[in-house]
């Protein structure tokens, strides 16, 4: 039993990649506002955690008009903006989360989704909720690994 518990712990030491130190990267999309109390992405290791994203127009703070499939599309360009800076791109997200203001807009949100996954799906959750920054209808935050 001794023995199980020392080989259980090693593993775990080892996935978590045990005395490693890990580096930070930190990317801010210029054309925010140094007020804004948030970084676009952060790169730890080899995972990329982006911020959540409403469907600004680029160089802007201004939500795209036409609702939630228009602005998911535009997420998903400002995302493969950050990504590209990163060396990276959307085929290397591998979890999202979507918040829409109203659930009404599922299918909406549902179609931009997929056209911007053409192959394989990220794993997803959606939710619906009480409001978004700047009156969005749909946020969505990501993860990605670097392939």
């Amino acid at each position: 039993m001794k023995r199980i518990v020392i080989l259980a712990l090693a593993f775990a030491v080892a996935a978590c990649g045990g005395t490693e130190e890990k580096t930070r990267e930190v990317y801010r999309d210029p054309a925010l506002s140094p007020d804004l109390p948030f970084s676009s992405a952060v790169v730890v290791g080899d995972v990329i955690y982006l911020s959540g994203e409403i469907g600004r127009a680029p160089g802007t703070t201004s939500v795209v008009e036409g609702g939630a499939g228009p602005q998911t599309r535009q997420i998903f360009e400002n995302y493969e903006a950050t990504l590209e800076k990163l060396g990276s791109g959307l085929e290397d997200i591998v979890k999202c989360t979507v918040f829409l203001e109203d659930m009404a807009n599922y299918a909406a949100m549902n179609e931009a989704y997929a056209a911007a996954f053409p192959g394989d799906k990220p794993a997803r959750s959606t939710m619906g909720v009480d409001g978004l920054a700047l009156g969005a209808a749909v946020e969505i935050e990501c993860l990605a690994v670097k392939s």
